[in-house]
């Protein structure tokens, strides 16, 4: 199992390094061939500034029959910054794809979200200071530095 420093040092800055670029690039193929489990999806959507799509794994988060994709980076993070570029216009893969498009949850409703998501994606936990058995309240603290968009089918 890596360590939570080891882990921490592969997103410095709130950016991949190039080992976590090429492990990146191997899981975003995993989740996409779908054999892993559901949760693990890859989100294919094109770059703000080349246009050349580009492939990120992620952790689905399912709440009430919603899914929903956290940022673990924080604002940052490539694929949010992409998404936002793309007016929230991505694809989604695991065994299928399917055209989606992700809508920016209020930060009043993220805590609840960000606590589920931390039990299904261990990987994130050294990247977000609150324990995954932490009261809500603590996730509500920090809330507004962890985009949460929530998955809706593109028409």
């Amino acid at each position: 199992m890596l360590s939570a420093r080891f882990k921490r040092w592969l997103y410095q800055d709130g950016r991949p390094n190039i080992i976590a670029r090429i492990l990146n690039r191997g899981w975003a193929t995993f989740h996409s061939l779908g054999i892993l489990p559901n949760y693990f999806v890859t989100l294919e959507v094109p770059g703000r500034r080349s246009g050349r799509v580009i492939s990120f794994p992620l952790v689905l988060t399912v709440i009430d029959q919603e899914r929903y994709l956290v940022s673990m980076l924080g604002e940052n993070a490539s694929w949010v910054r992409n998404i936002r570029a793309a007016g929230g216009y991505a694809r989604l893969r695991h065994g299928r794809t399917e055209r989606v498009r992700l809508v920016e949850v209020p930060v009043s409703r993220c805590a609840p979200i960000l606590k589920i998501y931390l039990r299904r994606a261990p990987g994130a936990r050294p990247h977000i200071p609150v324990d995954m058995h932490a009261p809500l309240e603590q996730f509500e603290a920090i809330a507004a530095q962890f985009p949460v968009f929530r998955v809706e089918q593109a028409g």
